[in-house]
């Protein structure tokens, strides 16, 4: 049998407890002297636990008089952040991607045409801007067309969506060999894609935002597929 660290019993009491409420976000945690004083375990084990608090966003941890570990409430960057691991420690394929991002962003795209603000369309406009600019370096066009995705799955207002694609889109772009992908037919045929997908969540119309969304992420993943030889993704550090 294995048995878990002490550091891990300890994260996942503090987590529980926060998720109950008996920690509300903005308060803080008991501090570390009282914790090692109420469990009994070491000072290491105790900012052991904390730190794992920290990477799993459930606190913030402050430095000086006033620091301490307080709460806060994991948003869409957590979600991120989890399945980026997922997807290098299990060396996923890059077609096991690309089917979940078939899946999922057609879904973000209804969404966005149901819930987006005038603040969403701007980011979308301006993304898209800059995906049609024909002089903009490969490497530009790539963080454009990467952020008017994560653009669309914002103005879904789902944090687990966002946070999927965010995953998934900086894996997909890491893993495709844009040189031999990416020309000028591509970037026009990309731009007027997303100009027809922004129309659609601009009107409110759900269902052609996710139909449009639907054909211009397949397109996506039979062009990649005929030119893409690797089966597995490598990401660097999140």
């Amino acid at each position: 049998m294995q048995v878990p660290k002490a550091s891990d019993v300890l994260a996942n009491d503090l987590r529980e407890r926060i998720l109950r409420g008996d920690f509300p976000p903005g308060t803080a945690l008991p501090p570390e002297r009282e914790l090692v004083a109420q469990t009994q375990m070491s000072r290491t084990t105790v900012r052991e636990a904390l730190r794992i608090l920290e990477v799993q966003g459930f606190v913030v941890i402050k430095t000086g008089r006033s620091g301490g570990a307080f709460v806060q409430q994991p948003g869409g960057e957590a979600v991120a952040t989890s399945v980026s691991l997922l997807i290098r420690g299990q060396q996923l394929r890059l077609t096991a991607l690309l089917e979940t991002r078939e899946a999922i962003e057609p879904a973000c795209a209804g969404l966005a045409a149901k819930y987006r603000t005038e603040q969403d369309l701007a980011a979308l406009d301006a993304a898209n801007v800059a995906v049609g600019d024909p002089e903009l370096p490969l490497e530009s066009f790539l963080q454009a067309n990467v952020d008017w995705h994560l653009a669309v799955a914002t103005a879904s207002h789902n944090e687990l969506l966002t946070g999927f694609m965010s995953a998934l889109s900086k894996a997909i772009y890491s893993s495709t060999e844009n040189q031999a992908f990416v020309d000028d037919e591509v970037r026009r045929t990309t731009y007027r894609a997303h100009k027809t997908i922004t129309d659609a969540i601009r009107a409110g119309d759900a269902a052609a935002a996710t139909r449009r969304m639907g054909k211009h992420v397949h397109g996506y993943a039979e062009a990649v597929v005929q030119i893409e030889q690797r089966t597995e993704i490598e990401l660097g550090d999140s």
